[in-house]
């Protein structure tokens, strides 16, 4: 006998799941997927159990810091190496980033940023309001 059943993932409803029976009931059954090898296990014979789902090993996303500044958008350039022998090699030229912690009058407080050194000249000359408020960056977030 083969059933089919639907399993939701996020947003997207997916019904590619057989389940196969044998004649015993009291055997385990697998229902396997096409997505990834994702396993199902479950006994037939319980009625009110839930199916314990085996999935591979899937890495946990972190937000990491990019190597962008919040303020000008500057960004990594791709610049070429050239060699004594013209021999071009790609390589990227990264932004100057610092950490430092700058005083913001409105909040009363430090707030530490990760910003180019072009952005904190920028600072010093216009202020931090008016240069967070032009790049839209949300300081009481920091």
């Amino acid at each position: 006998m083969m059933t089919t059943s639907a399993v939701s993932f996020g947003n997207n409803f997916a019904q590619c799941f057989t389940k196969f029976n044998t004649s015993s009931s009291k055997e385990l059954s697998f229902v396997t997927s096409q997505l990834s090898g994702l396993r199902i296990s479950f006994n037939p014979s319980l009625k009110s159990a839930t199916p314990i789902v085996v999935s591979p090993i899937i890495p946990v996303l972190r937000p990491f810091a990019r190597r962008v500044c919040p303020f000008t958008g500057k960004k990594a350039n791709r610049a070429n190496k050239v060699s004594f022998s013209n021999h071009k090699t790609k390589k990227l030229q990264f932004v100057n980033l610092q950490y430092k912690r700058i005083w913001w009058e409105a909040g009363k407080r430090f707030v530490k940023l990760r910003l180019s050194t072009k952005a904190l000249k920028t600072i010093e000359k216009n202020g931090l309001d008016a240069v967070a408020k032009k790049a839209g960056v949300d300081l009481r977030k920091k």
